[in-house]
Order: C-alpha cells, then sequence, then structure tokens
C-alpha cells in the first residue's frame, strides 16, 4: 500500500472578514492553508448566505493565491443531503495523513460540535483560529490590520435595510443597535472582503441593488429567514 501523503489544512471560505483574519493568523503563524473550501447555491451560482458571485470568489481566490473548492448545493437543500455533499467533498482529501479543517467561528459552543461531529466522519480534525476572541476587541483588529469589506447581508430583523451596502469599519461598529455583535457572530450580518494582507491586490468592486429575500422554514426549526442582500458588482 502507497504511503499517504503530507497533511492538509482547508479553510471553510465563505468571502468574509472572518475567514479572511482566520487565513491572515495562520499564515502568520507558518500554518500553511493548501485550499480555499466554499458552498455555493447551484440556482444562482453565489456564496450561501453572503449572495456574493461566483466571479467576485474566483477573484478572491485567485488574489489570494488558493486553489478554490467548490460545494454546489441544490435549491432549498435540506441538513442530510448538505451534510452528505460536504462529506463527498472532504472525500477527495483521503489521501492525505493529516486533514485540518478551518472555521472562523468564534463562539457558537452546538456549531462548533456539529461541525467536529461531521469532520470526525471524514477523518478530519478542525481548526477555529479566533475562537473565544472577544468581537469587540477583533472587530477592530480586522479593520485595524488592513482588511477592507462591504456588508453584503444582514438579517433584517434585527438591522435595517440602511445598514446593507456598508464599509465594515468603525464607522459602522458605531452605529450598531445594542445587543448587535460587532463581529455578526449570531448571524447578524455577513461581509465580502476586497482587500487586505493576505490578496496580492485589491478588487475593484461596486455596489448594486439592495433586495430583501426570505427562505423557507424547516419542520420544528425556528431560525431567523428574512434578509437584506446587497449585490456587490465586480468593474
Amino acid at each position: 500500500m502507497a504511503a499517504l501523503s503530507a497533511s492538509v489544512r482547508l479553510l471553510n471560505w465563505s468571502s468574509g472578514k472572518d475567514a479572511a483574519y482566520s487565513l491572515w493568523l495562520l499564515q502568520r503563524e507558518g500554518r500553511p492553508v493548501n485550499a480555499l473550501l466554499t458552498t455555493v447555491s447551484s440556482p444562482d451560482g453565489r456564496i450561501s448566505m453572503h449572495g456574493v458571485r461566483m466571479a467576485l470568489l474566483e477573484r478572491q481566490a485567485a488574489a489570494i493565491g488558493l486553489p478554490l473548492h467548490t460545494v454546489s448545493l441544490p435549491e432549498n437543500c435540506g441538513m442530510q443531503h448538505y451534510n452528505e455533499l460536504m462529506q463527498a467533498a472532504l472525500d477527495q482529501y483521503k489521501g492525505h495523513q493529516h486533514r485540518i479543517a478551518v472555521f472562523g467561528d468564534i463562539y457558537l459552543e452546538d456549531l462548533r460540535r456539529y461541525r467536529e461531529e461531521q469532520l470526525a466522519k471524514a477523518g478530519f480534525t478542525a481548526e477555529f483560529p479566533l475562537w473565544k476572541m472577544d468581537t469587540s476587541l477583533l472587530a477592530r483588529e480586522v479593520i485595524g490590520a488592513g482588511f477592507r469589506a462591504v456588508v453584503v447581508c444582514v438579517n433584517a430583523r434585527l438591522l435595517d435595510k440602511s445598514f446593507a451596502g456598508r464599509q465594515y469599519d468603525t464607522g459602522f461598529l458605531n452605529d450598531l443597535p445594542p445587543g448587535i455583535d460587532p463581529c455578526g457572530e449570531n448571524g447578524e450580518f455577513h461581509t465580502f472582503v476586497y482587500d487586505g494582507p493576505i490578496f496580492s491586490h485589491p478588487l475593484r468592486v461596486r455596489n448594486g441593488k439592495t433586495v430583501y429575500h426570505s427562505y423557507p422554514r424547516e419542520k420544528e426549526q425556528q431560525y431567523d429567514n428574512g434578509f437584506y442582500f446587497t449585490d456587490v458588482l465586480p468593474y
């Protein structure tokens, strides 16, 4: 039997600030990331929950200098089907002795436990570079490090439409209502990073229309399903 090759580290890439900052931290610590892994909605060709176009995702990966591995999700993809698709994606890396998946989660214990359980089935371990960081400090560290991002999605129950399409900067943080996490860790908002220390060059983007979209609820699940999305366009 042929010997297994060296370790592989995949970063679950959302296109947003937390994933970008996680990558930067790993690079500074000498822990290389081998590829970016992103789920994309197959009906519209956009990043799941962020609504970012594939063309911009591909430009991000090119500017970062890492291979991009996308997983296509069908419309209204249930959790069982999602898990099967992710398992199939991770199975492609069976030839590596040590398999590591990186996430930008900060303090959602249930989500971390779920990720670790699913990864174990594929022979992966998980890394969480931002785990338990103070999000009020982390948000300003991200901005201070030179990352530039657009707020592409906001939870309509928690933030009004005016927050969508804004720059993720100190002005945005100062305007957040009480109780809103400054990193959006509870799903209050999502971002698209277009510049920062991990990029070889900034991406040239502009804001398109902001629209409201709601998602059907699964049985016996209570979660927010209405969001404002700002369509970021490439120049």
